[in-house]
């Protein structure tokens, strides 16, 4: 097998893997979405399973357009390699190139205006606040979404348990804090002020410093293997161009 022929086969291989994670990703999209009735079943019937976990009916749409986009990237590069099309080629290479541009553009934005996001976020904040104020425990799917990240970061609100007070759900609930603000049981003023609990925004800023080079070692991983692509399939593409001509 010469040189070509390595490529053609690592190119038909590579896509072939995100085609089928593509369509697996697509799959559990639909069903979540379609068969919502057997989805709530199943996460009911899990032991101590909160009754948020419904919220992950919602990740349904973004599981079809992510699944989507990967078994058409995985069809492009596979039919490419096998049928040796530069049209084909040349689309993957263009949508990975475009995919690779957006990531630089934001990981630049991220650097560059670092501070500058960080004001739009205490701006957004004013916001989050007020929906948690006037949202939580009245509003279904805010309430479920707040439950959730707080479950899952460890975390109270938004800043921290003052953006519950005098909030709707305090004043309906006899002055009581979510369950998450309180190390101690029930969850009153005193006890949420003594806990101190983190906000989530905080707690989300830990967790991404604590996990930086994870984090950067993930995207770094994931940039070399869109330039590979690339090269593999720009390589290619001219390979069989000088073969027609």
């Amino acid at each position: 097998m010469g040189c070509f022929g390595f490529l053609k086969a690592m190119m038909f291989l590579f896509n072939g893997i995100i085609f089928l994670a593509g369509a697996g990703i697509l799959a559990v999209g639909i069903w979540v979405k379609v068969d919502n009735n057997s989805i709530m079943s199943f996460l009911q019937g899990l032991s101590g399973a909160p009754s948020e976990l419904k919220q992950i009916l919602n990740v349904g749409y973004l599981l079809i357009a992510v699944g989507a986009v990967l078994m058409l990237l995985g069809f492009l590069g596979c039919c490419g390699a096998v049928r040796e099309s530069r049209c084909m080629l040349l689309t993957f290479f263009v949508i990975i190139l475009i995919v690779f541009i957006v990531e630089v553009a934001g990981a630049i934005v991220i650097v560059v205006f670092k501070g500058l996001i960080q004001t739009l976020i205490t701006q957004m904040g004013v916001s989050v606040v007020e929906s948690i104020q006037q949202g939580y425990g009245t509003n279904s799917d805010v309430t479920g979404l707040w439950n959730s990240t707080m479950d899952l970061l460890h975390c109270c609100g938004f800043n921290n348990y003052t953006d519950f007070t005098n909030s709707t759900y305090v004043q309906n609930n006899h002055n009581q804090y979510p369950s998450q603000c309180c190390q101690l049981q029930p969850c009153y003023y005193n006890n949420a002020s003594a806990a101190n609990i983190n906000g989530c925004y905080p707690a989300l800023v830990k967790l991404f410093e604590s996990n930086a080079v994870i984090i950067i070692g993930v995207a770094l991983g994931i940039a070399a293997l869109e330039l590979f692509a690339m090269v593999v399939s720009m390589t290619m593409y001219c390979h069989i161009k000088s073969t027609a001509a």
